[in-house]
């Protein structure tokens, strides 16, 4: 079960002990098919307002604090009421109802036609005083009120909304006094109040971030209005959107204005199912469904307002003729939004990236259970969290991360794989314990994956996460994916994709979400595709900095990024004993260092790895061949260093060295070389020295030092020589640098005598002649080597009697 519930909120668990422990005991309503004990609003601040049924036939009001885990008795009407909605104001002094007196068939039974159906009272409840009728109607109206301010404790001043089945909503200000110790309402006789919308035929109320959203009809379009109420107490229209939706306008459909019951859950609605929801990041979504004409098949639509564009998914079910499917309850999770259908599917959409489908999870069968959510009676008032009206219970969401490394472990499909790999990164911000599990999946199935890199995603999604929160609109030029092109097909779901309206908003100087989204939107319409990060222009600049000649290593541009580099060195200098685990050198390397960036993430999969197979940090030695583990660990970071290659990524200092180290030991001297002239090996000069200081000259090793030398650059190769200690080398070093001196004499002739180098005399007239010379112009200062090369006349002189002597097949004492 991909999804997880924790019951914040029982009924049954919190409500029933303390109302037993006080001879409330509550009872049974057999009159309506429904429960006489219920849930009937959550405030923002998390109180939990309750109604039950006494044995007197009375009606109960109650509250519950999730925080403090309390119960408190609000109120008791001597009658039996059917309660629609409850809110109680912030201060906790203020309590509005609204209620049904009477069913249609009781006003015709008790001649009671003069009577109105509906009530909504205002109530003093600091302590319990005066009651104010706000609505006698016989149209269902509802109460909510605002919390512009979270756990204001005082003020004389409480809002309160009133909904209308009427369709208008309208806003009353209640002015309050303290009187003897109790807390009153100021001129009951006429509250201020004023219209917020007209002509709605749906409504919802995001008690979280106090807006307002509702739809009113125009021609055959439905307009999406918002209203933003302020900690100031005004409130003003933030954004209108036009939405091809078809909505009947005989009913009004309302969202999270109390949750009346299981009330008419026995028969499908055929009213509109849609829900409003919005992320931190700014995204906001429409998701709705209409039950189908076509048996056995469900669609549903989510309108990605802030991306311009919907999607429309058909369904076929498994199980049509299943007796608990009625509709598709929408969750929010803020990264996803979930579409669950009870015994069917669970689809999960990344709101942030809607444009792949390589994010959507569908899920059916086993994965798809949700055992505490066994029908559709439910629905998210809060992020994360979910609301089952009929059992009477507040859970509190959450991916599971076993699970979805279940699911990532199990499945065949690579769309299913991308999806789960994605959607574990983002739960990895919470436990890197998940990431190592992740990172160890990866290493056992980078041959199963056919349609993308595993490597090359986890690195890419790892970044996006872990930047994006940190640096505002990051998100907007940082590539999430590889797979840019990639839409993926869900098996058994037929998907629409249509251009939208994007909305209009309309205010100025916005701030958190509405800010957010406002970028967003400025982000479709200017910058999405073109602004957006692509590696070519990486791979651009890799190549100009590479081809940079020493004169211009000195501009401000080149210094600004070696000092980045220096910084990122001193960070990996710091890694603990145990990350220490993977042989990585600290060598410079310049041209890596012009270009870090992603080093942390590929030392944490080597680190995993290490592990794994567990590798020594001491591994790197040419005595001896390799293992089977080492050659496992070969084949990863030559897929690592693929995947770097595909998005021009640096990687840490020491990798080419170390893959090196391990081909010299895993692969055969032909493989070897193919791998080298093929560029899947880098010739490092640390690896290089070690493996010609380690290995001594038998014949076997005098082969892999030749094939090695001869394909170094000539720059390697000049330093490569003077640490191997070989007649061959040392006569080619002698050779060059007697070319080089004499290159530099030019037209020059020797001027005065030259004293005698050896302590003892060769008589060979030849090489006399020429170290007379070498060391005349040595003695005028012209020697390019460094002193710590030792390379001089007596070096050449010794080095051409060696080769002479072996060529004559003499030995050289």
């Amino acid at each position: 079960m991909l999804l997880q519930l924790a019951a914040e909120f029982d009924l049954q668990r919190d409500v029933v002990p303390w109302l037993a422990a006080r001879g409330w005991a509550v009872a049974l309503d057999t009159s309506e098919k429904s429960s006489a004990l219920y849930i009937v609003n959550v405030e923002r601040n998390g109180k939990i307002i309750y109604t039950w049924k006494g044995n007197q036939r009375s009606t109960h009001i109650g509250l519950y604090d999730l925080q403090m885990k309390e119960n408190e008795h609000l109120y008791t009407f001597e009658k039996d009421l059917r309660i629609i909605s409850c809110s109680i104001n912030s201060e906790r002094t203020l309590l509005a109802v609204s209620f049904r007196q009477y069913t249609e068939e009781e006003r015709v039974t008790h001649l009671l036609q003069s009577v109105s159906k509906y009530l909504a009272l205002l109530i003093e409840i600091h302590p319990i005083n005066n009651v104010k009728v706000l609505k006698a109607v016989d149209s269902c109206v509802r109460v909510q009120f605002l919390y512009p301010v979270e756990d204001r404790n005082s003020s004389t001043e409480s809002h309160l909304l009133l909904v209308s089945e009427d369709k208008y909503i309208e806003q009353f200000d209640i002015h309050v006094a303290e009187e003897e110790h109790r807390v009153v309402i100021q001129n009951s006789g006429q509250l201020p109040r004023a219209r917020v919308a007209d002509d709605l035929i749906w409504a919802q109320w995001d008690m979280t971030e106090q807006r307002l959203f509702y739809i009113v009809p125009k021609e055959s379009r439905s307009i999406l209005r918002c209203v933003q109420f302020y900690p100031d107490e005004n409130f003003n229209s933030t954004l209108e959107s036009q939405l091809d939706i078809s909505v009947n306008d005989k009913q009004v459909k309302l969202v999270n204005f109390g949750y009346n019951d299981c009330e008419d859950r026995d028969v499908p609605s055929k009213s509109l199912n849609l829900q409003v929801f919005t992320s931190k990041a700014g995204g906001l979504c429409v998701c709705c469904s209409l039950p189908s004409d076509i048996p056995g098949e469900i669609s549903y639509s989510i309108y990605f307002l802030h991306k311009g564009f919907s999607k429309t998914f058909t369904a076929s079910l498994e199980r049509p003729e299943t007796p608990q499917l009625k509709e598709v309850a929408f969750l929010n999770l803020d990264y996803y939004v979930a579409a669950y259908l009870p015994g069917q599917f669970l689809h999960l959409l990344n709101i942030h990236h809607p444009d792949l489908l390589c994010y959507s999870l569908f899920l059916t069968g086993e994965d798809a259970r949700i055992d505490m959510l066994p029908n559709c009676s439910i629905q998210s008032p809060l992020v994360s969290t979910v609301l089952d009206c009929c059992i009477g219970r507040l859970y509190a969401m959450s991916i599971s991360d076993s699970a979805l490394l279940k699911f990532l472990q199990n499945s065949k499909r690579d769309s299913e794989r991308l999806a789960a790999l994605h959607c574990a990164l983002l739960c990895v911000r919470s436990t890197t314990d998940l990431e190592m599990k992740i990172i160890w999946w990866i290493s056992e199935n980078l041959s199963t994956c056919h349609s993308f890199d595993p490597i090359q995603e986890f690195i890419i999604a790892s970044l996006y996460c872990r930047m994006c929160p940190e640096t505002n609109n990051l998100d907007k030029l940082l590539p999430y994916t590889s797979l840019l092109d990639w839409t993926g097909v869900i098996p058994g779901v037929a998907c629409a994709t249509d251009i939208i309206s994007l909305p209009v908003l309309e205010m100025q100087n916005s701030k958190g979400f509405w800010e957010k989204l406002d970028s967003n939107l400025e982000s479709v319409k200017y910058a999405e595709p073109h602004l957006h990060y692509h590696n070519n222009v990486l791979r651009r600049e890799w190549r100009n900095l590479s081809e940079e000649t020493e004169e211009r290593r000195a501009t401000a541009y080149l210094r600004n990024i070696f000092e980045n580099a220096k910084k990122v060195l001193s960070h990996l200098d710091a890694w603990d004993s145990e990350e220490r685990l993977v042989p990585l050198f600290q060598e410079e390397d310049y041209q890596q260092q012009l270009l870090m960036g992603l080093l942390n993430l590929v030392h944490r999969i080597m680190k995993e790895v290490w592990k794994i197979h567990q590798l020594h940090s001491c591994i790197f030695c040419f005595d001896e061949r390799g293992s089977e583990a080492e050659f496992r660990v070969f084949h990863i970071m030559s897929r690592i260093l693929e995947a770097a290659n595909g998005m021009c990524m640096p990687l840490p200092p020491g990798f080419h060295s170390l893959h090196l180290g391990l081909g010299v030991r895993c692969l055969p001297l032909h493989t070897l070389l193919h791998y080298i002239d093929n560029g899947v090996l880098h010739l490092t000069e640390t690896c290089v020295r070690k493996l010609l200081k380690d290995l001594d000259d038998n014949e076997k090793n005098e082969k892999l030092k030749f094939s090695i030398v001869t394909r170094l650059p000539e720059a390697l190769g000049l330093k490569a020589r003077q640490f191997w200690d070989h007649p061959v080398n040392a006569n080619f070093r002698a050779r060059k640098y007697v070319k080089l001196l004499l290159e530099k004499l030019g037209n020059r002739q020797c001027s005065r005598p030259v004293p005698e180098r050896h302590p003892v005399c060769v008589e060979f007239l030849p090489l006399n002649y020429l170290t007379n010379v070498l060391a005349e112009i040595e003695s005028q200062g012209v020697h390019l080597y460094e002193k710590q090369d030792h390379i001089n006349v007596r070096f050449v002189e010794e080095a051409a009697l060696k080769h002479t002597m072996m060529l004559l097949g003499l030995r050289y004492s």
